[in-house]
C-alpha cells in the first residue's frame, strides 16, 4: 500500500513537470512572435489645432534642419494619425507616420487598408513601428526619408526642399511611394491649405503675447494681427473658439524665405 501511494507520487510530480515544461516550451517559441496589440484611441476629442500645437514647433525645428517642408511633415501626421487619435497614434504607440516595422525591436499589429494605387482597397495585418515620443516618431520618419528602404535608398528623395519648388511637387511625389492611397496628394494639400500649415516652413520672426479683452474673439485678434484664426488655435493650442477676459495668447510672426 505505501509503495502505491510513492509510485502515485512520484507519478503526480512527474505530470507536474511535463505540464511545466510544456507551458515553458511554448512560452519560449511564441515570445519572439508576439505583437503587442494596439490600444483604443484616446477618448479626448482633441481638436486638429491642438495636435498640430502640440507637434508644430518640433515639425519646424526638424523640417528645418533637414531640408524638408513642416507643411508636409504636419499634414502626413494629421491624415496618418487622424489627429493624433488612432491607436497607433496614441499612447504608448506614439506613431505618427503609420510607419510599418519595428523600431528598436518594438512593435505593434494592426490592421490596415491598403490602395493598390487604382482606388480599390483590401485589409491586411501588419506590424507598425512603437516609439517612444511623438519626436522620436517625427525624427524616424525623416530618418526613413532620408535612408529610404533596403531595395531603394533614394525612393523618397523627391520629397526635400532642395529637389523641388513648391510643396505641392513634395505631395505628388509622395503618392504612390510614400502611400499606396491614389489621391494621397489631395488630401494632403487640403489639409495644409485648411490648417495654413505653410507657417511651419518657414522660422519665428517675431512672438507677442497680448491679454484677452471683454470685447475680443478670435475672429477679432485674427483681424487686427493679420492671422488666421487657425492659426491662434495652434500657437495656442485651443480646443474650441471660446476664450475668456484676462486670457492670455501668443502670436507669431514668420519670416519668409526666399
Amino acid at each position: 500500500m505505501k509503495l502505491l501511494k510513492r509510485l502515485l507520487f512520484a507519478l503526480g510530480i512527474l505530470m507536474m513537470l511535463f505540464v511545466l515544461g510544456i507551458y515553458m516550451l511554448i512560452k519560449t517559441f511564441s515570445l519572439d512572435e508576439y505583437v503587442e496589440p494596439a490600444i483604443m484611441p484616446l477618448e479626448e476629442d482633441l481638436s486638429a489645432e491642438q495636435f498640430i500645437g502640440a507637434i508644430g514647433e518640433t515639425a519646424r525645428k526638424l523640417a528645418n534642419e533637414n531640408d524638408l517642408y513642416a507643411s508636409v511633415m504636419l499634414a502626413q501626421a494629421i491624415l496618418e494619425s487622424n489627429k493624433g487619435q488612432s491607436g497607433l497614434a496614441s499612447e504608448p504607440n506614439y506613431n505618427l507616420f503609420g510607419i510599418k516595422g519595428a523600431y528598436n525591436n518594438q512593435s505593434v499589429a494592426l490592421e490596415t487598408q491598403e490602395d493598390d494605387g487604382k482606388g480599390n482597397l483590401s485589409t491586411i495585418l501588419a506590424e507598425f513601428r512603437k516609439y517612444p515620443s511623438y519626436e522620436a516618431s517625427m525624427q524616424d520618419y525623416i530618418k526613413l526619408l532620408r535612408n529610404g528602404v533596403s531595395w531603394n535608398k533614394t525612393i523618397y528623395h523627391g520629397v526635400f526642399k532642395s529637389n523641388t519648388t513648391s510643396y505641392q511637387e513634395a505631395t505628388n511625389f509622395l503618392t504612390g511611394t510614400y502611400a499606396t492611397d491614389s489621391k494621397y496628394k489631395d488630401k494632403l494639400n487640403r489639409l495644409i491649405e485648411q490648417y495654413d500649415l505653410t507657417q511651419y516652413d518657414h522660422p519665428i520672426q517675431n512672438e507677442t503675447t497680448i491679454t484677452v479683452q471683454a470685447e475680443d474673439s478670435l475672429n477679432s485678434i485674427a483681424e487686427s494681427y493679420n492671422v488666421s484664426v487657425t492659426s491662434l488655435k495652434q500657437w495656442n493650442k485651443l480646443q474650441s473658439s471660446s476664450l475668456q477676459e484676462g486670457q492670455t495668447l501668443m502670436i507669431y510672426e514668420t519670416k519668409v524665405i526666399q
